[in-house]
């Protein structure tokens, strides 16, 4: 059916029921950097809601409404489950928390930060410790090889 022939409260209706948000099903091991930032997504999810609620002449903003309430339930959730995970004290080993530098056999350097699920933003230089480079990378140290994606590179240093 053509969006012209459905009425307006209908499509306001549907926008008030966003699916949920999905929740990864990997333990939610998070950095304290990671940990402050659900803290802030939450706190923002919360002001979300209550400017929904507070609109003028008392109406609610349904799609607003239901974006906040959607963001709420997942921060919520993944604060409720995040686990505080500190680097490992062996220093010079790839672990969680902690930055790896490769080589790549194509010459190019990189340097990634292993982080929690929420916290990964490659093109900022951090990735998900479940991802397949950081799953390649942990426990190795300087000098080792790892192959992703059927590619190879050299472990250089860790931090």
């Amino acid at each position: 059916m053509s969006v012209a022939f459905t009425r307006e409260e209908d499509l306001e209706a549907g926008a008030a029921h966003l699916p949920d948000r999905p929740i990864s099903p990997h333990r939610n091991l998070v950095t304290a950097s990671g940990l402050a930032a659900i803290e802030t997504a939450l706190a923002e999810a919360m002001a979300a809601r209550a400017a929904a609620q507070a609109t003028e002449a008392g109406d609610i903003d349904r799609l607003a409404m239901a974006r906040a309430v959607r963001d709420l339930r997942y921060w919520s959730a993944r604060r409720a489950s995040a686990e505080l995970f500190e680097p490992a004290a062996e220093a010079g080993v790839v672990a969680f928390g902690r930055t790896a530098t490769i080589a790549r056999d194509d010459g190019r350097r990189q340097r990634f930060r292993i982080v929690g699920e929420d916290e990964a933003d490659a093109a900022k230089g951090s990735i998900s410790y479940v991802s397949p480079l950081a799953r390649a990378l942990l426990g190795r140290s300087a000098g080792d090889s790892i192959v992703v994606a059927g590619r190879e590179a050299t472990v250089l240093g860790v931090a």
